[in-house]
């Protein structure tokens, strides 16, 4: 291993989405001589200061990761970036304003596009420095869909197939309505749950117009789908419906329901991808996991019972438009019929593939991971560390960084539904043991990472190295 390489500093927010797609990453890296930091996302934070200089990948670029960036620049660390939600999301104008910061992304070096419409939408922002470099890599999450990676997932299918049988899977994203906690919806609620017209953290940089629109949209429709799965369970007497709900949701709305029907349970855990490939179909409303499905070849629904063009096609049309689209429940009850029956298989055709290809690069050849740990080589990362900024500068990132710490935890641990509850919920408790089998899964897939190793860094938080 090159002492003088950048460490790679992987955070991940969301476990079961991120990781597994990260951790391919970090071991393309540590194959290449990388040094790797991979872990929580607020654990990583709190651990900016001790880390050797080294290179940051940002999962954002929001207004929320201004003071982190300019942190993580004052210590010396250079950043990297991806859209995690360039998937699925509002028009151009919209976008920019909630997804983008002039101040977050002048300290960006490389941003890693996941396809052409990824590229083409950042062009159009109007306060994209100049200097900045976007590169259509694809991104590991779309490597973890390609069909020879499948069978990491073998065993938990079979484990998925054994515990529940034959199942529909109905995936929910309803954060902007039904937040885990209050400040992250679009509009902070009552404890009723009632709207206030307080901003939540998914509403700042929109407009109010835009803000109201969806809020009221994403609300009728998590009444269809409270109605929905119920009715699911009537239809379909001879199957499971298992209910996924978005990470960043509340639970209890779904807990509630299925503590009154036998055949409904309520779960999140694992990677989507061995849920998608163990179910007879899946059901959403304009959710990624409608991309996912397509891509692994498995048959999705996408119920619009409560139908906006604008939001449904504008801003969630492509995970729409890759499956079958049903605007009641007759319409789905038969749609599901001919997937049960065999007659309907995976939702195909010229259009859809074309959309795919437009949004999803690196679906074949060489990985995304690998298109990456290219642009980190040639940009001089694996030679030497970024420069050391000067000792007043680190000083003050130091401790800016330790105060910022010290705020974030107090903040963990107040009363009631709080930030540690909501970080535990979405990064639970993982051992050195449990990534170490990740990686050997992975080694036998693809005949590689023999010599890679992982070590306990910290709490939350692993070292990756060759």
């Amino acid at each position: 291993m090159r002492n003088s390489a950048s460490t790679l500093i992987i955070p991940v927010e969301n476990q079961v989405r991120e990781l597994d797609g990260k951790l391919l990453l970090s071991c393309v890296a540590a194959e290449r001589g990388f040094p790797v930091i991979i872990g929580s996302r607020a654990f990583i934070h709190f651990e900016a200061a001790s880390f050797p200089r080294g290179v940051y990948l940002a999962k954002s670029m929001r207004s929320l990761s201004n003071s982190m960036f300019r942190i993580l620049r004052m210590l010396g660390h250079e950043i990297v970036a991806w859209e995690e939600e360039a998937l699925v999301h509002p028009p151009a104008e919209t976008y920019f304003n909630l997804r983008l910061s002039p101040t977050t992304i002048s300290n960006v070096s490389h941003i890693f596009a996941w396809g052409y419409e990824n590229f083409d939408l950042l062009q159009q922002y109007p306060q994209l420095p100049k200097k900045l470099s976007i590169h259509i890599t694809g991104n590991p999450r779309g490597d973890i869909l390609r069909p020879e990676m499948r069978p990491y997932f073998d065993a938990e299918v079979e484990k998925l197939h054994k515990l529940y049988g034959d199942f529909i899977l109905v995936n929910t994203n309803f954060t902007e309505v039904n937040p885990f906690i209050p400040s992250i919806g679009l509009f902070v609620p009552t404890k009723d749950g009632h709207k206030t017209s307080r901003r939540g953290q998914a509403g700042i940089g929109v407009s109010r117009e835009f803000a109201e629109g969806l809020w009221n949209h994403k609300q009728a429709i998590l009444e269809d789908f409270k109605q929905l799965i119920p009715a699911l369970e009537q239809a379909f007497p001879h199957l499971m419906i298992v209910v996924r709900p978005h990470p960043s949701e509340n639970f209890k709305v779904y807990n509630d329901i299925a503590a009154r029907c036998k055949r409904v349970k309520v779960i999140n855990e694992g990677n989507v991808i061995p849920w998608l490939l163990a179910s007879k179909t899946m059901i959403h409303n304009g959710c990624t996991t409608g991309l996912e499905a397509y891509a692994l070849g498995v048959p999705a629904i996408s119920y619009l019972s409560t139908f906006n063009e604008f939001y449904d096609y504008d801003f969630q049309g492509l995970p729409t438009k890759l499956s079958y689209q049903s605007f009641n429940f007759e319409e789905l009850q038969n749609t599901l019929t001919g997937i049960l029956e065999g007659k309907l298989g995976p939702p195909g055709g010229e259009e859809r593939k074309t959309l795919i290809d437009y949004y999803l690069a690196a679906r074949n050849e060489r990985l995304a991971c690998e298109r990456i740990v290219d642009i980190l080589e040639d940009s001089g990362y694996a030679e030497n560390q970024p420069p050391a900024t000067s000792v007043g500068t680190y000083a003050q990132g130091w401790a800016f960084a330790k105060l910022k710490a010290s705020i974030t935890k107090l903040n963990m641990r107040r009363p009631g539904p709080n930030r540690l509850s909501y970080h535990d919920h979405r990064f639970p408790q993982l051992s050195a043991t449990e990534i170490e089998k990740k990686i050997a899964q992975f080694g036998r897939l693809l005949n590689r990472f023999g010599n890679i190793r992982v070590e306990q860094y910290s709490k939350h938080l692993f070292r990756i190295h060759g």
